[in-house]
């Protein structure tokens, strides 16, 4: 990487743009530092990993993405919490929707992504499909959801004047991402794949090829591309929550590439993310195992209705939010024996309720939303 050149500055008139340079070639990774954290990230995705096989992991999969796009949106400056990702849209006060609808898509665009891996390749298709669902019906729908920018954009500053940086000028954009397509899909090129997508999410920011939506969409593809090499069963990896906690040094090594061709400080800061996030990960399935444990001590106490608590506990893994409507359903009894079973859920500290009014109260999982929340 010593002569690696991250691109160049080309006049368009009153401003200049950043022409980064193909990333689709052979690299050659000789600091050694870059080498040690590659081989602790390895391991440490090779442990989070291994949950996908003893636990199931499909019941716990919406709340790592309801995390994940909490996270990634409150980067944007969007503000909705994890609780209120599972509300339904008339449970969220009128000045919180737009926020929440932006996370909705977010959920959204993540399940449908991951089931498009089945027949799509990770591709420029994969990705405009994705950006699609992300900005469908919120702010942004008018810049050209689905499609790469015909103009060009600017990050930071009120004009392109102030800019703090120019993305490449909208004519190259179908070449560049075609490159990174290349490069994704290129079997025979040995770079570890950990930092291949390290590399891919450096370029993509570079490039910025959507009117908006390019921050979120480039975190959402680390994941995708991992899944898609098979290094990840599940998608159970999400970096928003890290780079939000290092949001200044996220954007400053980012930039550092680019205005010092330092690619090593940017894999070195992507792959200590690796590291933590999936300790994190590791952590929080230990501590649902543990829990698991201690609800079966306690449920052991409601006599012949812990099958029907089971019931419930087992929905709540995947929606942590629920009301009596839905506890009438899932244990298939009376609204007065739906209300019972709360009350008891409520005395044993298992749920708690979140409205603080007499109707339509709704109850949250607290402990297990504690985990992921702790884990923020």
């Amino acid at each position: 990487m010593k002569n690696f050149v991250s691109g160049i500055h080309i006049s368009q008139g009153y401003y200049k743009s950043f022409q980064p340079n193909s990333i689709h070639k052979q690299w050659q990774v000789d600091d050694m530092e870059v080498l040690s954290l590659l081989s602790k990230a390895d391991r440490q995705l090779g442990r989070l990993d291994m949950y996908s096989e003893y636990v199931n992991i499909e019941l716990f999969i919406s709340m790592h993405i309801a995390k994940e796009a909490t996270q990634s949106s409150k980067i944007e400056g969007t503000q909705t919490n994890m609780e209120e990702a599972f509300l339904k849209k008339d449970e969220i006060s009128l000045e919180k929707r737009d926020d929440w609808e932006e996370v909705q898509n977010y959920i959204a665009a993540m399940n449908e992504a991951v089931k498009m891996l089945h027949r799509l390749p990770f591709s420029s298709r994969l990705i405009k499909q994705t950006h699609k669902i992300l900005l469908q019906g919120v702010r942004g729908q008018n810049k050209l959801p689905g499609e790469y920018r015909t103009s060009q954009n600017w990050i930071g500053g009120a004009t392109i004047n102030d800019a703090v940086f120019i993305p490449p000028i909208h004519n190259s954009i179908n070449d560049l991402m075609s490159d990174i397509e290349k490069f994704a899909n290129d079997e025979l090129n040995h770079l570890p794949d950990l930092l291949k997508i390290a590399l891919i999410h450096y370029q993509f920011e570079t490039i910025h090829p959507f009117l908006d939506g390019n921050g979120r969409v480039g975190r959402l593809l680390i994941t995708l591309y991992l899944v898609s090499k098979g290094i990840l069963k599940q998608p159970i990896l999400y970096l928003s929550d890290f780079f939000e906690k290092n949001r200044m040094l996220y954007y400053d090594n980012l930039m550092r590439v680019r205005t010092h061709n330092d690619l090593s400080q940017w894999f070195k800061f992507f792959l200590s993310g690796v590291i933590e996030t999936s300790k994190s990960g590791v952590t929080t399935f230990n501590s649902i195992m543990q829990l698991q444990k201690a609800l079966d001590i306690k449920l052991k106490t409601l006599g012949n209705r812990s099958v029907d608590a089971r019931l419930v506990i087992e929905g709540l893994y995947s929606n942590p939010v629920i009301d009596v409507n839905r506890v009438e359903k899932i244990i298939q009894k009376s609204n007065v024996s739906a209300y019972k079973l709360i009350a008891s859920l409520e005395q044993l500290d298992i749920l708690g309720e979140i409205t603080g009014g007499q109707r339509g109260r709704l109850y949250i999982f607290k402990d297990y939303v504690n985990l992921f929340k702790d884990s923020l």
